[in-house]
């Protein structure tokens, strides 16, 4: 009997059930086993956290937040001896192929075993919208009505209190999920990693809006925006790895409040946008993108990705998924800039 491997790494993400769904189902045709190794590349290092996955165990995980395979940060070059294992755990368990679920760090290590001869076949998520060489990424679209959903009841606070609002997102590198919420949600102003701001420009926009008869503000932040001096906001420690610090909006509304002598609030959203059921459409494309995965596993097309361009799921090369993180750029920024006070 053939065999295919399936591990899903880093952050857990809406829709990532689907996928794996969509991967068993498509194997199954191809009548082939599909092995789940648990808690990502966990499962492979230590190479008895296994589950053979059956068509029963998949047949309603659509609809699930999260990973019934679990996942973690663990990184295959971060042990030692490290690929070394996987190889070794691939062949005990006699994967011919192995389907990697994950965002730019796990694939990347999935990159990096391809290139010493591993057959691995890439399947992008985050919920940030940073993986290059697709449009979108599954969860996203999720991500993005989880916290509208959050900003349109944070606005009535902020409304019925006369408050500014400092909202916080996820986003270490890219703004994509600030951007689109604060779109959505009728945010104010949006601060995102990709343009720094001006402290005084964001005080002096709360102040007007507020002269001008206006006697709320909401602003959403990226957790990984920075002003373009440095010492306008200080902050101890970088974005954590899920979002769970509200390091920027706690210490930006400080400040505004100070320079304001406005009453000001912070929310940080953390690992909340991230949980619960995907959207009709991240579960449609995640399924998609594991039946395109099987397909490529079982054709021996490794060192791919499959990735959503336009309407069409296609084949992509892992290598060109990583050689730039996709941020937002400056003709969306211009778009929407009045948006924005």
């Amino acid at each position: 009997m053939k065999r295919m491997g399936v591990l899903t790494g880093g952050g857990d993400c809406p829709g990532l059930n689907a996928v794996i769904r969509g991967v068993v189902l498509r194997a199954a045709k191809y009548e082939t086993d599909v092995m789940g190794f648990r808690r990502g590349w966990q499962g492979l290092l230590d190479g008895g956290q296994t589950t053979l996955l059956k068509l029963d165990d998949v047949e309603d995980i659509h609809a699930l937040g999260g990973t019934i395979i679990g996942t973690s940060r663990a990184d295959p070059f971060a042990v030692p001896d490290g690929p070394d294992q996987v190889r070794r755990n691939l062949e005990h368990h006699k994967c011919q192929s192995l389907i990697v679920i994950g965002g730019e760090k796990t694939l990347g290590a999935g990159y990096r075993l391809f290139r010493m001869g591993l057959p691995v076949v890439g399947v992008p998520k985050t919920i940030d919208n940073n993986v290059a060489a697709t449009d979108y990424t599954f969860g996203f679209q999720t991500a993005i009505n989880t916290a509208t959903d959050a900003i349109d009841r944070l606005v009535t606070t902020a409304k019925s209190h006369g408050r500014v609002l400092v909202v916080q997102v996820m986003g270490r590198n890219s703004g994509w999920l600030a951007l689109y919420a604060g779109m959505a949600g009728g945010a104010h102003q949006v601060l995102i990693p990709e343009r720094p701001f001006d402290l005084d420009e964001v005080c002096k926009n709360i102040k007007r809006r507020f002269g001008n008869g206006s006697d709320f503000s909401v602003i959403v932040v990226a957790e990984g925006a920075r002003p373009a001096d440095s010492k306008a906001l200080p902050l101890s420690e970088p974005p954590s790895m899920d979002g769970a610090e509200d390091g920027v909006a706690r210490t930006l509304a400080k400040i505004i409040a100070e320079r304001t002598g406005l009453e000001t609030r912070h929310v940080a959203l953390g690992t909340l946008q991230r949980g619960g059921s995907p959207t009709a459409f991240d579960r449609a494309l995640g399924l998609r993108l594991g039946l395109k995965a099987a397909e490529l596993a079982q054709a021996g097309k490794f060192g791919m990705m499959t990735s959503l361009r336009g309407t069409e799921i296609v084949a992509v090369p892992l290598e060109q998924a990583l050689e730039t993180l996709k941020t937002v750029g400056d003709d969306l920024i211009k778009e929407t800039g009045d948006l924005f006070d």
